[in-house]
């Protein structure tokens, strides 16, 4: 994949979406007050290792801290995702 995705942040779904070649990549969230618990993330299999969840995630995440929302990694690949980039671990709320 030489262009970045786009990723639209479908409010009334809370998702984060990418379409590419047919097919969708999602992150889904829900919001409870002031934090915004991620709940699933997920890319076609054709469509892995492209860096469509890596988008979806920097996206929300970056959006999260906009709202000053704290943010609740219940997704196993948004945990990791903070772990392994230090500038959001300040995002982390219970």
């Amino acid at each position: 994949m030489n262009a970045k995705p786009e990723v639209r942040h479908n409010e009334a779904a809370h998702r984060y979406e990418v379409d590419i070649d047919g097919q969708q990549a999602v992150a889904d969230y829900e919001l409870e007050g002031d934090r915004q618990v991620f709940t699933h993330t997920y890319v076609p299999p054709e469509l892995r290792g492209k860096g469509l969840a890596e988008a979806l995630v920097r996206r929300a995440l970056d959006d999260a801290r906009a709202a000053n929302r704290k943010v609740v990694p219940a997704c196993s690949y948004v945990a990791v995702f903070i772990e392994r980039n230090k500038q959001y671990q300040n995002l982390l709320g219970n």
